[in-house]
């Protein structure tokens, strides 16, 4: 089927009581291995790439994988720009194809952010092109994601005052979280998460859930998550399948032999988070 937009996906989600799962991809493989888990799961998928990856490869690049993926599939598909940081990445990716966007202007005052989010709204509305912003900073460093040290967590009120002035589609949340390697165990404030979820009615999205233990994602979903991405989890997955088979057989020039493996570990790793966030089945 082709790509769809994440709207209808989030809404069914959030009155279904479950998250879709969005997971960043880097190379035919991984769409490959997502699509195979997402149909095995029977479950809708995000596929999403962030700056960095574009810059990799071109986002229309990915576009034509995953569109194509998406095509052969039994299962919605939605092709999302994560982590957009300016407004011309995010017009880039609206006009190449993507079926949703993200315009992270975080890093910004709260009126900046509020402006930026709206123009990119704006924009993207003519065409039912859904649209999630960031408030607070998710902390961490993975790409030229960095979030520093120390940085605050989301407001509930001023998160239902910027979700009022810009008509977001969702809003990715600060509770905790980070993107890239966890020294330790992250620790969720879910009494906010829940204040948040009080003032706020539309779909929200929790970054950086790569290594957050599995009862604390789903207690997250429970207080109003709908959306959850995975990206480091993966890379690591499908890294250690090539370095496995490579160790046994040193001497293979074959792409295809050691990708298998890689894909298979890919594959493992997105249908477990698939059932974790309940979208299993779902389809």
């Amino acid at each position: 089927m082709p790509l769809v937009t994440t709207t209808q996906m989030l809404r069914d989600a959030q009155s279904g009581h479950y998250a879709v799962g969005a997971f960043n991809v880097e190379n035919l493989e991984m769409v490959m291995a997502v699509i195979r888990a997402a149909e095995e799961a029977h479950a809708p998928v995000i596929m999403q790439t962030t700056p960095s990856t574009i810059k990799y490869a071109g986002l229309d690049y990915y576009l034509a994988m995953v569109a194509t993926a998406a095509a052969r599939a039994c299962v919605p598909v939605a092709m999302h720009l994560d982590h957009g940081d300016s407004l011309a990445v995010a017009m880039q990716a609206l006009r190449t194809g993507y079926t949703s966007i993200m315009i992270d202007g975080s890093h910004g005052s709260f009126e900046d952010n509020i402006a930026l989010t709206r123009r990119v709204v704006d924009a993207c509305a003519p065409s039912g092109i859904s649209v999630e912003a960031e408030l607070g900073k998710v902390g961490g460093k993975e790409d030229n994601l960095d979030g520093g040290s120390g940085n605050p967590f989301t407001d509930p009120q001023e998160a239902a005052e910027f979700v009022a002035r810009t008509d977001v589609n969702s809003l990715a949340v600060a509770i905790g979280t980070a993107h890239g390697v966890y020294s330790g165990t992250p620790k969720l404030d879910f009494e906010r998460l829940s204040a948040i979820r009080a003032l706020v009615s539309i779909p929200l999205v929790l970054h950086g859930a790569s290594g957050v233990p599995d009862e604390a994602v789903r207690e997250s979903i429970t207080r109003g998550i709908c959306k959850v991405n995975f990206a480091t989890e993966l890379r690591i997955a499908y890294s250690d399948g090539i370095k496995a088979y490579l160790a046994k057989d040193p001497a293979v020039f074959d792409p295809k032999k050691y990708g298998k493996p890689a894909m298979d570990n890919v594959v493992a790793v997105v249908k477990d988070k698939m059932a974790v966030c309940g979208c299993a089945g779902k389809a």
